[in-house]
């Protein structure tokens, strides 16, 4: 069985859009493939048909591949919770939640479970592509790295190495990497490949000749730019738009500190009749907002305190009393209530918070972590959904009586009485096309033919073939072993 990794000369310079496109190639190519990610920061997750979470990013690569996502794709998940702590997933569990620097204390022992699940794979499929995380130049974090060259070396897999041309500095980029890199890491690197490239390739002809011939590896080719990855879920909250057509209906999203499954919103911004403004730090809530959206969060206290240093909690009443309308998601709807309780010290120090009193429920944030995927019935259209909840704390309250929705005849979620305020647990219901147009209908929206799903997996081949045509691709998938 083959493996092959592509790591970065820096952070976000398209590693998992890369391996999501090579994942499509090789499955066209009649290959059984896999993703991999051994560690992924983010606090945007997807639960696994395992009953497990991973980063979303390898849920999307995992589609590419034609498969259902399981826990060994992304065997170690780093969620933010503050700046200078993390909850450690291991294996698609929490293990536990560490300060950055304790968290090289325990990557030691990390190593034997992204080894077995990296095992599992490979005994299943003819090729495992391995993402790899941030850049193997920051070399301070070698001892003890999982995510990076420590991987690499540990499961002798070879590396193509990839920079942003769209940032500047590329050659830099490429040969500094080498530079820095020990002489045993920097033997598994080999091949390079250039990406975001906008404009006349031709033109960069005489830098990709350097690289080559400084470092001595070989070019497997320049990517130009791929436009249509704004029609991909979203891995990082500032890759999502900061502004929308300013046409049809006006749609505001706060921009937590600790946004998470942020993706929620990727359907809603391909819908011609809808405008998305991510409110970001700083900015008040437009006037003329018709729905505000408060989306998941890592830390619904930490992030109810970030809220009200905007002043979005004065601008959320405006708008309210200006007859707007409101729907929190996940953290998003456990701040709408009137408390949120932690008396475990769960997200930091034991206590309560206040919500914002827009539901007549409250929150218990509790240790256990629900992970599942569900169906259900919106209840105030009869639209069907199909999402996924991945929360701790239980809420309830009297304007439980007005469920959003129900799940196997159970209850879930919460509406206010008016309907105008609206909240809910369930993650990815936008997707379903049945229940955005029913939702948008409620509007006054006429949501068009878009098949968000279908969308996604045209957006894959595109990609797919965008790279067939200017990547060595026969020489690519000639390097794994």
């Amino acid at each position: 069985m083959k493996a092959l990794m592509i790591q970065g000369a820096g952070s976000n310079v398209g590693k998992s859009l890369l391996v999501a496109g090579l994942c499509r190639v090789a499955r066209a190519r009649g290959v059984s493939v896999a993703p991999f990610k051994p560690q992924n920061m983010s606090n945007n997750a997807a639960v696994t048909a395992d009953g497990g979470e991973i980063g979303r990013a390898q849920a999307l690569q995992a589609l590419a591949c034609g498969l259902d996502p399981v826990v060994d794709m992304n065997p170690v998940l780093l969620k933010p919770e503050t700046d200078v702590g993390a909850q450690v997933v291991v294996q698609g569990r929490r293990l536990a939640t560490v300060k950055a620097r304790d968290y090289a204390a325990l990557k030691p022992r990390l190593m034997a479970p992204v080894l077995e699940s990296f095992s599992r794979l490979k005994s299943s499929h003819d090729l495992v592509i391995v993402e790899g995380a941030g850049s193997p130049a920051e070399v301070n974090l070698r001892a003890g790295d999982i995510a990076n060259m420590g991987f690499a070396r540990a499961a002798d897999v070879p590396v193509i190495l990839a920079g942003d041309i769209d940032r500047g500095g590329v050659i830099a980029q490429m040969v500094g990497t080498q530079a820095v890199l020990d002489p045993a890491d920097e033997a598994l690197i080999n091949g390079f490949i250039i990406n975001k490239f906008r404009g006349d390739v031709s033109l960069f002809d005489e830098g990709y000749r350097m690289i080559e011939a400084r470092t001595g590896w070989r070019g497997m080719g320049v990517l130009p730019f791929f436009a249509d990855a704004s029609k991909l879920p979203a891995e990082d909250a500032l890759d999502l738009p900061a502004k929308g057509q300013g046409e049809g209906l006006k749609v505001a999203c706060l921009a937590f500190s600790r946004i998470a499954n942020f993706d929620d919103l990727d359907p809603i911004t391909q819908e011609p009749g809808v405008s998305l403004t991510m409110v970001r730090a700083g900015d008040a809530i437009p006037g003329d907002t018709d729905l505000v959206i408060l989306p998941g969060t890592k830390s619904t206290r930490g992030d109810l305190a970030f809220l009200r240093a905007q002043g979005w909690d004065v601008d959320l009443l405006a708008h309210w009393r200006r007859g707007g309308r409101i729907l929190g998601i996940c953290g998003g709807y456990q701040m709408l209530g009137r408390e949120v309780h932690d008396p475990e010290g769960i997200e930091g120090a034991a206590g309560s918070t206040p919500g914002l009193g827009l539901l007549d429920v409250e929150t218990v944030m509790t240790a256990d972590k629900s992970l599942t995927l569900v169906e259900a019935v919106h209840v105030a259209t009869g639209a069907g959904m199909r999402g996924y909840e991945i929360h701790i704390g239980r809420t309830d309250g009297a304007d439980r009586t007005r469920p959003f929705a129900q799940i196997a005849g159970a209850d879930e979620g919460a509406c206010s009485s008016d309907g105008r305020v609206q909240g809910s647990y369930l993650h990815g219901m936008f997707a379903e096309d049945g229940f955005r147009r029913a939702f948008l209908e409620g509007f006054g929206v006429a949501s068009g033919p878009l098949s968000y799903g279908q969308g996604v997996e045209a957006t894959l081949d595109s990609l797919a073939a965008h790279m067939e045509a200017h990547l060595d691709i026969d020489a690519l998938l000639g390097l794994a072993r």
